[in-house]
């Protein structure tokens, strides 16, 4: 008997059969891959992808592993059990076995490059003669393996993008067959939590549960009865044929419940499984996740971002609170709520445990909140991810904004998505029907004049683009009054939402409130000043800056909202190339700036800017081309190089509470801190590498088992600044005192 899987200190009468393992990873795998008819290509990979245990080397070594004989199963080494798959089907297949071979031999290590020079490559480990032999003892059934099924997209029709389709496949058969090995493997070692992955409410109960809420609407005032026709609409369009649409809904409109409403009932028409809403920042996904929660129930949500703790939603048990982790690790859950970052570098990723989820976006539907966030030196690897999903995985995409960026196709912008329907009614209408504000630029001066104006007002957001200029204003306005807040990235989350609260309950209570904040509050944090402020940025910026402008139109007249040129101008790079693109659009819209018009040609001068290259600044699509005709993808390389947020920050841990400081002590003697690190994303700021060196040479940040920063000169963190790094050896003067 070979065995797949033992327990530690159980007979072999009660270990995994290798054929149990075997046969039940291809039941699953199988499954999977009929989302995407590629139910033989799945039930292939399962079947062949442990062959190699079927070797002598192999069951010895388990076996002296299962003994607790650690000493003989390290003198032998851990043996390699996934090559023998891979190279018998990529020998006995052809050009589709190359690709089962891709899946089989990375379903541990992760998807190779096809050749490279290493020998973790795929050539390499298909041209390894020092495999043992395995075959003697494989049932015959396996080895009878026919050609699987044509390819779910045919024949690919343009050349030009045959490498991206069929390496996508690729990736996604990938997802069938990691998920089911990880999942078949649990049940064996660990039945209680796979059972956990099951009971989650279906589809069918949560729009019950939506629908109750929308029951209760009210549409009592002039913007809740135009939130209920974008509501009505977005449910009509519900019955539509499953494909690419668009949502383009003023901000205040109720886009978020709308967007919902849709995709249920779109997924409940079509037979889809799930609704994945993509968020682009954690503070919008934790907002709208309980958002979520509040109407559909704690059962039926699964947040996955970096920032989701468990612990901090007091209505989970926690029972549910590990089901809804769990759910994290593949997405097998009614409802998922999740970053740009986990969505498109899942998409472009190798690893396995960042590929289990994928086969779960096929039969669903993506909602893609603040759409025109994605990011531009990726957007034409992004859209490509997107026109595949759509056109071959049955996949229903909405580009949820309320500045739709022009990213459908047309002569100068080839690269565009085709028939996009718009679900909002007359969005024009909509504009001008939502638009809460009267708009005028300043006239140019310095941050005393700018200071000046927020001074003027009893209650005023000023919105700036750098944590320099932030600070910059915060300290002029505050040498004169003690009614102002400061608000940048250099707070760490935790903080930040304390403080956000506090602004909310002033501005409730017609109290003075002057706020300074970076672009950090203009996208999905709910507030709502009757004067803002904002320097001068993108045109999707500044749309956003004036949605927190008389939001909810309370006011007896029109909000006031300005926009200004900042003293020492504009940072270079992407800031100013936006900006220079919404001036162009400014010079042929002054009266009207924001209209739909408007913001089409900005986006549409934005990425003409640009070029083709810049909205692929990694070559990832070439890359995928460059060697299709041998079937050689660098899955790897592609990998490392697709970054939603681009690398160069370094983390610090700020103990800023008590709840702060119990983690970071735990931290201290934690031997697996991957759940107390998830806890503590609420504690942290990012800051440039040489700005992390200083403040360690100067001990005011501790390496915490010698990996993780954490801040211990708390004379560096202002409760007002957050994180003030200039002085690195700054100490309170008390502090000093014995």
């Amino acid at each position: 008997m070979c065995y797949a899987h033992t327990l530690s200190g159980r007979p072999p009468e009660e270990w995994q059969s290798l054929w149990e393992h075997l046969s039940g990873v291809s039941r699953l795998a199988s499954k999977f891959a009929a989302g995407f008819c590629a139910e033989e290509w799945g039930r292939i990979a399962g079947l062949l992808h442990d062959v190699g245990k079927y070797s002598k080397a192999f069951q010895e070594y388990i076996r002296a592993c299962a003994a607790e004989d650690h000493h003989a199963a390290e003198r032998r080494g851990k043996v390699d059990h996934s090559s023998a798959g891979a190279q018998f089907v990529a020998n006995c297949l052809g050009a589709k076995g190359k690709l089962l071979a891709y899946c089989i031999a990375g379903h541990h290590a992760g998807l190779a490059d096809g050749t490279a020079n290493d020998r973790k490559c795929l050539d390499a480990r298909l041209a390894n003669k020092n495999i043992p032999s395995w075959r003697e003892y494989c049932p015959r059934e396996i080895l009878a393996c026919k050609e699987p099924g044509p390819f779910p997209f045919g024949v690919p029709q343009n050349r030009s993008r045959a490498g991206f389709q069929i390496s996508f496949f690729t990736r996604l058969l990938y997802s069938c067959l990691v998920d089911a090995d990880f999942l078949d493997t649990e049940r064996f070692i660990d039945p209680k939590r796979a059972q956990l992955r099951e009971g989650y409410p279906p589809l069918q109960i949560i729009w019950a549960r939506l629908a109750e809420y929308i029951r209760r609407f009210k549409a009592d005032s002039e913007v809740n009865r135009l939130r209920g026709d974008i509501l009505s609409a977005c449910i009509d369009a519900g019955t539509k044929r499953p494909g690419l649409f668009s949502l383009t809904v003023p901000t205040g409109g109720g886009k978020t419940i709308s967007s919902l409403a849709f995709a249920l009932q779109h997924a409940l028409a079509h037979g889809l499984n799930r609704v994945i809403y993509v968020i682009p920042y954690t503070s919008i996904i934790e907002q709208n996740a309980a958002v979520f929660r509040d109407i559909c129930g704690t059962d039926a949500v699964v947040e996955h971002h970096a920032n989701f703790d468990p612990a901090r939603i007091e209505e989970l048990d926690e029972t549910t609170a590990y089901r809804l982790q769990l759910a994290s690790e593949n997405w097998d859950a009614p409802l998922i709520v999740t970053t740009n970052v986990q969505f498109f570098e899942s998409l472009f990723a190798s690893r396995s445990s960042r590929c289990r989820k994928l086969h779960n976006i096929a039969k669903s539907v993506v909602i893609l909140d603040e759409a025109q966030m994605l990011p531009v030196p990726l957007l034409r690897p992004c859209l490509e991810s997107l026109r595949e999903l759509v056109e071959t995985y049955s996949t229903t995409v909405v580009l949820c904004t309320a500045t739709q960026p022009a990213l459908d196709f047309s002569e100068k912008f080839p690269q565009g998505l085709k028939k996009v329907y718009e679900i909002a009614p007359r969005p024009q209408l909509l504009y001008e029907k939502f638009k809460r504000f009267q708009f005028a630029m300043l006239p140019k001066g310095d941050d005393q004049s700018v200071a000046a104006e927020i001074q003027r007002r009893e209650q005023v957001l000023c919105i700036v683009n750098t944590r320099r200029h932030a600070r910059e204003l915060y300290e002029l306005l505050s040498q004169e009054t003690d009614d102002c807040f400061h608000l940048s990235a250099l707070m760490c989350p935790a903080h930040r939402s304390q403080r956000i609260t506090e602004i909310k309950e002033k501005l409730a209570s017609k109290k003075k409130c002057r706020v300074v904040s970076t672009q950090l509050i203009e996208a999905g944090v709910d507030i709502d000043f009757p004067v803002v402020l904002r320097a001068m940025s993108g045109i999707d910026s500044l749309v956003q800056a004036a949605g927190r402008c008389n939001r909810e139109g309370k006011l007896p007249h029109p909000g006031e909202f300005f926009v200004f040129m900042p003293e020492k101008g504009l940072p270079p790079g992407h800031f100013r190339q936006c900006a220079d693109a919404a001036q162009t659009v400014f010079r042929h819209h002054g009266e009207d700036p924001f209209s739909l018009e408007a913001v089409e040609e900005y986006f549409r001068t934005f990425y003409w800017q640009q070029g083709n290259e810049r909205l692929d600044e990694k070559d990832i699509l070439a890359d995928l081309e460059e060697d299709v005709g041998r079937l050689n993808f660098p899955f790897r390389r592609v990998s490392q190089k697709f970054k939603v947020i681009r690398d160069g920050q370094e983390s610090i841990i700020i103990p800023w509470d008590e709840e702060g400081e119990r983690l970071v002590e735990a931290l201290r003697y934690a031997e697996y801190p991957g759940g107390l690190l998830r806890r503590l994303q609420r504690y942290v700021v990012q800051v440039p590498p040489q700005v992390l060196s200083l403040l360690v040479s100067v001990g005011s940040v501790e390496k915490v088992q010698d990996r993780f920063n954490v801040l211990i000169n708390m004379d560096l963190y202002r409760d007002d600044l957050g994180l003030c790094p200039e002085d690195p050896t700054f100490h309170e003067v008390e502090n000093l005192m014995i």
